[in-house]
């Protein structure tokens, strides 16, 4: 008789607190036992010569949305998207609740939980706030008690932006609800007074994307909100940080000690800004923003991860099709820059990209990769233990990984429904070979065995990382209305 509906036996097993080699027992969707020689399961898998770690949580996926300034739509459902996203090692994502300027949210969110549905991983949702109306601020409590306990921001884009007095509004909703704010940190009124000069300059190809925002537009923005967040006594978590000038903004109010967190991503750490600037069109792949920078950035970058400053890399995977309707070339081939959808895929190239550049070049130690692509956004988001480790009580969501695995990342290999890669070619070393989501196998070799509606919805409890610091910048209480 069988012990365990699962063991994974003979692996070393790799979380962001230790390397160890040991068998796991699995039952129920769990881990329910963490020892060597454990006893039959169900299932076996030998694990040999391979890492066993926690399935990845990518915090920042777009996922069966629109474009916020060009209306096109993602390509990926739930569905494919998360199918794609199994494939690559990670078992959890949060993605966006869209909502539209004069709309409500509840509405909204209500709708796409429906689409989340399709999911075939486990999902949590962020509340998108673009216009802070009486309606939004009424109905925001509710959501958040609902188990979506982080909300996002824009400084930037026409359709999402918010201004100073927006976000303090959120911010202050935000702390007396015990929920967390992330933020797209980029001056809007920059970006527009330099876009408008370069197209009256002529300057339209996909390449001066990046001038029309370079990375004081991010260091502002970034100072702006920790600025705002601190007088309000509000954790946050600073969105796909590109420059060393935004990530020393963060390293001065973490040494301030406030909550202030930082998120980069695979494409500010491999790709650069002349990536736009490839011949017919091409270049418009690579547009998203904030900007592909420079590779002296990457490194400044991999400087941050190293010491903790930026603590968590996500795919911010937003999949436009290159070509047809709905897609980056939707209006034809010489349009500005303005008019390209801003977004990569890469949710599934996530883990592979950075496990090769970071841990099998020697940038990054085992235990740091487990940290920034898992275990930290699950304690950000108010997830760990459930997620983003290996131990008993936790769900068992693996990616077994063949460190050693040389693969030439190609489109034909993934399973985003998009039509293109912006990684087409790269070569890296280390893959995941299966992926389990509570103890079922959903990827194995690069065959997808998802379930549609497998993956169910992660509401979240207040939780320590939302918790506010207990100290504002003048004796008065803003939230409430007192003194001392």
């Amino acid at each position: 008789m069988s012990m365990y509906d699962l063991v994974i036996r003979n692996g070393t097993v790799a979380t962001a607190d230790a390397v160890v080699k040991c068998d796991i027992g699995v039952s129920g969707g769990r881990v329910v036992a963490l020892a060597r020689d454990l006893g039959k399961g169900e299932r076996e898998v030998d694990a040999t010569g391979r890492i066993v770690m926690p399935g990845g949580v990518d915090s920042h996926c777009h996922i069966e949305q629109r474009s916020s300034s060009t209306e096109s739509q993602n390509a990926d459902t739930w569905f494919s998207g998360t199918t794609s996203a199994a494939c690559g090692g990670t078992t959890t994502v949060i993605a966006f609740s869209p909502t539209r300027k004069g709309g409500t949210v509840a509405k909204e969110a209500a709708a796409y939980h429906e689409l989340a549905k399709k999911a075939v991983i486990d999902y949590g949702l962020h509340i998108i706030v673009n216009d802070a109306n009486d309606a939004v601020m009424a109905e925001l409590p509710g959501l958040i008690e609902q188990g979506h306990r982080s909300i996002k921001m824009f400084m930037t884009y026409d359709s999402n932006f918010v201004d100073d007095a927006a976000v303090l509004k959120v911010l202050a909703t935000a702390r007396e609800h015990e929920a967390f704010v992330c933020v797209h940190a980029e001056n809007h009124e920059a970006i527009k007074w330099m876009t408008a000069r370069l197209l009256e300059a002529g300057l339209k190809d996909a390449k001066y994307h990046a001038w029309a925002k370079p990375p004081v537009v991010e260091r502002e923005a970034t100072h702006r909100i920790i600025a705002l967040a601190e007088m309000l006594d509000q954790p946050i978590q600073v969105f796909h940080v590109t420059c060393g000038e935004a990530a020393e903004e963060i390293h001065r109010a973490q040494q301030r000690g406030l909550k202030v967190w930082g998120e980069t991503c695979p494409q500010y750490l491999v790709l650069t800004a002349d990536d736009m600037d490839r011949p017919d069109f091409e270049g418009a792949k690579y547009v998203c923003s904030p900007a592909p920078r420079t590779v002296a950035e990457q490194e400044a970058l991999w400087g941050y991860l190293k010491t903790g400053v930026l603590d968590v890399i996500t795919s911010d995977h937003a999949p436009y099709n290159f070509k047809g309707p709905a897609s980056k070339s939707a209006g034809g081939t010489d349009v500005p820059f303005t008019k390209i959808p801003n977004g990569l895929p890469g949710v599934e190239t996530r883990l592979p990209v950075v496990f090769s550049e970071g841990v099998s070049k020697g940038r990054i130690d085992l235990q740091t990769f487990v940290a920034l692509t898992s275990a930290n956004s699950a304690k950000l988001f108010g997830l760990f233990p459930k997620k983003g480790t290996i131990a008993v009580g936790s769900d068992a969501d693996f990616a077994i990984w063949d460190p050693e695995r040389e693969v030439t990342i190609t489109h034909d290999l993934l399973h985003s429904a998009t039509d293109y890669t912006p990684y087409e070619g790269f070569k890296v070393k280390g893959w995941p070979v299966m992926t389990f989501s509570r103890g079922r196998l959903v990827c194995e070799e690069f065959e997808a065995k998802t379930e549609e509606g497998w993956g169910q919805f992660l509401p979240r409890v207040p939780y320590p990382y939302v918790k506010p610091n207990g100290r504002f910048t003048t004796p008065f209480d803003p939230i409430a209305k007192k003194v001392g």
